[in-house]
């Protein structure tokens, strides 16, 4: 097993100028990200934590958004808030929601309008229809020609909205896309069924054919559509994690200014708990909680003069912070720049849908040009002729080509949904098809982030537990889940000595939990007793090492953790490729160097440390548990604890790949059939609405099937 240290720092990136975000007044709402909470029984214990709050006026809690909108007392601000709901466990972050996007999906709405509409015209159109095909009278008929065009053209004129503005965009640009031959087809079915309707020559209309056409396209669009909906920036997620406000010192005193007008050379004051909102030297002996932005599972110890990081907590006691880059300069904005640039390079993979396009838009309307010149060469019959070219354009629409891959999408991230796993991205499907190498954060993802502590007397246990209740030290909290089945002890005179640990006395005996040679100690009256934590695999760690590489994928280990804890960890897992120390820039830049040999790299990681790499991956995916900005830069999110849900999901995007590609030979038949039928002057109407409404039932059928 080889075990790489990649030390580094995050490369600076090209910046995009922020807006200045106004410090909230007194009463206003403040928004607190809880990314913890999953459960009914979680936002009952937020409220009833904030309840007898003096400066809380009311807390609402979202499940959904997983944050808390707090509204403090006159005088107050969040920071009481914030303390009592990180000692009672919860994961609380301040949140910047003017950084964070609008909520609601009024494209969602739209579409579905639009295929309602469409729908419910194409269902009366083809009920009119009937008396036609079936041979109506020529007074019987005409009228309903008028009638299917009183109802097709409005809904038309609503539902074809998006086909047309794309084609429009599309030509203006100098370009073809898919919505250039649908908006071709539908305007000249329309225009062509006016015609007849006007000119009244006896002949079908083609107004139930356009408006089935709409309808299947719109279906489409929106399950689509669907399949992105809770994709949001994950640029603005890391940027609303910033503090927006910070207490600045100066010869009058304290002042509260926002971030983003703290300039280097100012000093500033930060609480036991707090994150810091700039990037800065420690003024005093300090200890942090790096795990966040390096992936560090111990807390690190800081004396006068080191750096301080954006977005590193501050442990232990109060600390002065002299700023040493601006806002927009600091470690955590470059980072939220770092992972706005991947996503723009992975959102312009190509999917199979737009491969296809590009090939069929030219393929249609030559053959249908040609059907016209040719029609109109044999028989000089331009009224002909240009019927022939309507019913080439609309039988070779592209209507199960559409429905292909978005049926498949929408029925597999389904299927996936109720096993735990939650896609986000419309191409997400299609890229981990294709994945050949997994790569796994350590702390967070192949572990829980909760120490275990075997082997302890029951006595010393209920001891540790009492004094490790007294710290707010990653060690204690690590502790006190650690020994979370065990009474604490009573314990008096408790008192906690910044970097050396907590002292107290048990039976009128001093006792004292602390760091030791190697680890955390329990020093009892007459012995000391090592704690030894060890690291908890999340369930299912084993097993998916095990499946993914018995399945011929690669799996490497990259984390911002030790060489030395990052080896155990690997040889516990079977993993013979690791690469430790690495920090959050240069992981993104370890799978950028895998992408340049060749490989589709799939990224499972959960702290903010990682959302450059997931971002950049071919694919990614995040753990419930993880930190806000690592599930929405990711393409999924397992919603359960067990990590075998990667390898369930890669299976599934294997299979969901065959059915594309069979849809899309569906595709392919459907069209070979109907080319030669619709050129040669025998499609009708009928038959292109049936038609082509069998080849879409038939492309969804196979894609729901089990």
């Amino acid at each position: 097993m080889s075990v790489a240290a990649c030390p580094g720092c995050i490369a600076a990136a090209p910046l995009t100028d922020m807006p200045a975000r106004p410090a909230p007044k007194a009463g206003d709402a403040i928004y607190i990200a809880l990314p913890q909470i999953h459960c009914a029984a979680c936002i009952a214990g937020v409220e009833r934590v904030l309840a007898d709050l003096p400066s809380v006026a009311a807390a609402r809690v979202n499940l959904g958004a997983k944050r808390l909108r707090l509204l403090p007392t006159a005088g107050h601000d969040e920071s009481e808030a914030l303390s009592v709901l990180n000692a009672a466990g919860f994961d609380a972050h301040l949140l910047d929601a003017s950084a964070l996007g609008p909520a609601g999906d009024e494209e969602g709405r739209k579409l579905l309008a639009r295929a309602a509409v469409a729908g419910f015209a194409m269902m009366n159109v083809m009920a009119v229809s009937v008396a036609v095909w079936s041979g109506a009278g020529e007074v019987t008929r005409e009228m309903f020609h008028w009638v299917s065009a009183s109802i097709a053209l409005p809904a038309l004129a609503f539902s074809a909205v998006p086909f047309f503005a794309s084609t429009v965009t599309a030509l203006r640009a100098g370009r073809m896309n898919m919505d250039v031959p649908i908006a071709l087809a539908i305007f000249l079915a329309a225009a062509t069924s006016l015609y007849e309707t006007f000119a009244d020559t006896g002949a079908h209309t083609w107004f139930d054919a356009a408006l089935s056409l709409c309808f299947f396209l719109l279906v489409g669009r929106y399950l689509e559509h669907r399949a992105r909906a809770t994709a949001r920036s994950a640029a603005a997620e890391l940027t609303a994690l910033e503090l927006p406000r910070a207490t600045r010192l100066t010869e009058a005193g304290r002042e509260t200014v926002e971030v983003s007008a703290l300039l280097p050379g100012d000093r500033i004051a930060l609480a036991a708990g707090a994150r810091a909102p700039v990037d800065g030297i420690a003024e005093s002996p300090a200890t942090l909680d790096r795990s966040a932005l390096t992936g560090e599972a111990a807390p690190v110890p800081l004396s006068v003069g080191g750096a301080v990081c954006a977005g590193e907590v501050i442990l232990g006691a109060p600390l002065t912070l002299a700023v040493t880059r601006r806002a927009e300069d600091s470690t955590l904005r470059r980072l939220a720049a770092l992972v706005e640039v991947a996503e723009t390079g992975r959102h312009r993979y190509s999917g199979l849908a737009d491969r296809a396009a590009r090939l069929y838009a030219p393929v249609v309307h030559g053959l249908a040009a040609l059907a016209f010149a040719l029609w109109w060469g044999l028989t000089g019959d331009l009224h002909h002729a240009i019927s022939v070219a309507t019913a080439t354009l609309i039988i070779t629409c592209p209507c199960a080509l559409a429905l292909a891959i978005p049926a498949v999408t929408a029925a597999m991230t389904g299927r996936l949904f109720r096993g735990g796993v939650l896609l986000k991205s419309p191409t997400a499907l299609e890229r981990l098809a294709e994945i050949d190498t997994v790569v796994f954060d350590k702390t967070g993802t192949l572990t829980e982030g909760v120490a275990r502590l075997p082997g302890l007397a029951p006595e010393a246990a209920a001891v540790a537990r009492a004094l490790a209740e007294a710290s707010d030290h990653p060690v204690s909290r690590a502790l006190v889940a650690a020994l979370a089945e065990c009474a604490p002890a009573q314990l008096t005179d408790l008192r906690e000595l910044p970097g050396e640990g907590v002292e107290a006395r048990w039976n009128g005996r001093s006792v004292r939990l602390g760091r030791g040679a190697k680890g955390p100690v329990l020093e009892l009256p007459g012995e000391v007793i090592p704690l030894p934590l060890t690291e908890h695999l999340r369930p299912g760690a084993l097993e998916v090492i095990a499946d993914l590489e018995a399945t011929g994928f690669d799996v490497v280990m990259l984390t911002g953790d030790t060489p030395a804890r990052a080896e155990v960890l690997a040889r516990r897992l079977g993993i013979a490729k690791v690469h430790a120390g690495v920090r959050a820039g240069d992981k993104a830049d370890c799978l950028a160097g895998m992408t340049r040999e060749g490989r589709r790299v799939l990224m499972v990681g959960d702290g903010l440390n990682d959302t450059g790499a997931l971002a950049r991956a071919h694919a990614s995916l995040a753990p419930a548990s993880a930190l806000d900005a690592a599930r929405v830069a990711s393409d999924g999110v397992m919603l359960g604890v067990d990590l075998r849900a990667v390898a369930q999901t890669l299976a599934l995007a294997r299979r969901a790949r065959r059915r594309i590609r069979q849809n899309l030979a569906v595709a392919a038949l459907y069209n070979a059939v109907a080319i030669p039928v619709a050129v040669l002057g025998h499609a009708t109407p009928l038959m292109a609405a049936a038609v082509m409404s069998s080849s879409s039932i038939l492309v969804v059928m196979n894609a729901v099937r089990r």
